[in-house]
């Protein structure tokens, strides 16, 4: 008996049932005309990297954890004296993650890291840049089962941007909302 590969609960949800209404909803002529998420990337801007280069280390090692994928450090683009910032000076961490490890982020973030958010009330539908695209920001990294609350030295904001093959931004909210993202009415 042939092994089957793992298929994340979420990605399977979206072929077996949110693909159909999609298309009710819509009414796509062709299956490739349904919006998918395409990628998510996550972002931890470290401003205290300038003074002490280790913090943006152990900001890519918890992103790291979270992401269960190795993450990039950012560089400064441009020296900003005001800063005291050097070109190429270590400045934050970033993740993009894709296909299966997205499926599996984006249902961890729904369900069992954003209700653990101090006074939540919904996201933002507001919060698309016009092409389908959505972007969401944290206070704390910490919400994320996977950081363990007692070794955390500091703690950081993080950015989100959910990025989906939808044209309009209509259409991208109907995809996240079947992906039952918590938005505010």
């Amino acid at each position: 008996m042939a092994e089957t590969a793992y298929t994340p609960r979420l990605k399977q949800q979206y072929q077996d049932v949110l693909r159909g209404e999609l298309v009710k909803e819509f009414g796509y002529a062709n299956p490739m005309q349904v919006p998918r998420l395409d990628k998510v990337v996550l972002n931890i801007g470290v401003g205290e990297g300038v003074a002490d280069s280790k913090k943006v280390t152990a900001a890519a090692a918890d992103l790291a954890l979270i992401a269960g994928q190795k993450p990039v450090i950012t560089k400064a683009r441009k020296s900003i004296a005001t800063f005291k910032l050097r070109e190429g000076m270590p400045i934050g961490a970033k993740v993009t993650l894709r296909h299966n490890r997205m499926y599996e982020f984006v249902d961890r973030l729904v369900n069992i890291a954003l209700p653990r958010v101090r006074d939540f009330r919904g996201l933002n539908p507001k919060s698309f840049d016009g092409r389908g695209n959505f972007t969401l920001g944290l206070k704390e990294h910490i919400i994320f089962p996977e950081i363990n609350f007692d070794k955390v030295e500091e703690i950081w904001g993080m950015d989100i941007v959910v990025c989906t093959t939808a044209p309009t931004d209509d259409e991208a909210r109907a995809l996240l909302k079947h992906l039952n993202f918590p938005f505010r009415s």
